[in-house]
């Protein structure tokens, strides 16, 4: 089975010249507070895309992140390069401030069956020839927490996207999906992230091993209604997981 490796590196202030995968990041700002390292990963992203209202957060919040530094300087450099999503969410002095510095405003107030989310997503995907996609990866801030049925939309739209790597971000943790086609060597950032984890299936793993956590898995079932893998430690700088399901990988942010 192909292994797929897994890295925090974007939470470093600058990212190895070694590191592998991903080079390329593309960051989609959701209507929920700023993690605190916003800056940081807006600086590694090559693309930045606000959701909707996720727009008014970084007209709102970005300043706050970098109190030392002028309001207007911040806005101004923190500039979103797509706007997209329904319209139903964002200011109308914010839509007015950013596309007054060129960034493009997409409306798809006609598009109710998708999330904000998911029209970013497929943005990134389908319409950014300039982007390399080879190595590709796409945070997402915001995009846990409010309400519960926004949070689980999220999270489905790693499993619609499940070719393409998406990190969900707090400022608690990081999520993202580990698919059964790859086992996965997930490479410990221990200055930014740890030790809290979990592996949890969607909805049913019959089989699921690990190495370096503290309560390994061997040959595991998993499923909700019985066992799944919340709280658990990492032991190591690197885990391995192999399953016979799509997992979810959570990790606490320090």
């Amino acid at each position: 089975m192909e292994v797929m490796s897994h890295s925090s590196a974007f939470l470093l202030p600058t990212i190895p010249a070694d590191h592998r995968p991903p080079q390329t990041y593309a960051l989609v700002v959701l209507n929920q507070s700023l993690p605190r390292f916003t800056p940081l990963l807006w600086n590694h992203a090559q693309l930045h895309l606000c959701a909707d209202g996720g727009a008014n957060r970084v007209y709102d919040e970005m300043p706050l992140l970098l109190p030392h530094e002028d309001p207007s300087h911040v806005r101004t450099r923190y500039k979103p390069d797509v706007i997209k999503g329904d319209m139903d969410s964002i200011r109308t002095e914010v839509l007015d401030f950013y596309a007054n510095l060129g960034t493009q405003i997409l409306d798809e107030s006609q598009d109710q069956d998708t999330t904000d989310l998911h029209k970013c997503v497929a943005y990134i995907r389908d319409f950014t020839p300039n982007l390399d996609k080879s190595n590709l990866c796409i945070l997402v801030a915001g995009a846990l927490g409010g309400r519960f049925d926004h949070t689980l939309g999220n999270v489905n739209v790693l499993f619609v996207f499940s070719s393409l790597r998406i990190i969900l971000i707090t400022d608690e943790s990081l999520v993202h999906l580990l698919p059964r086609t790859h086992r996965h060597e997930i490479h410990i950032q221990s200055s930014v992230e740890g030790p809290h984890c979990g592996l949890i299936p969607f909805p049913l793993s019959k089989s699921t091993t690990t190495t370096g956590l503290q309560w390994d898995l061997t040959n595991t079932e998993m499923r909700f209604g019985g066992l799944i893998s919340t709280s658990n430690v990492v032991k190591g700088e690197k885990i391995t997981v192999e399953s016979d399901a799509d997992l979810i990988w959570t990790i606490s942010v320090k």
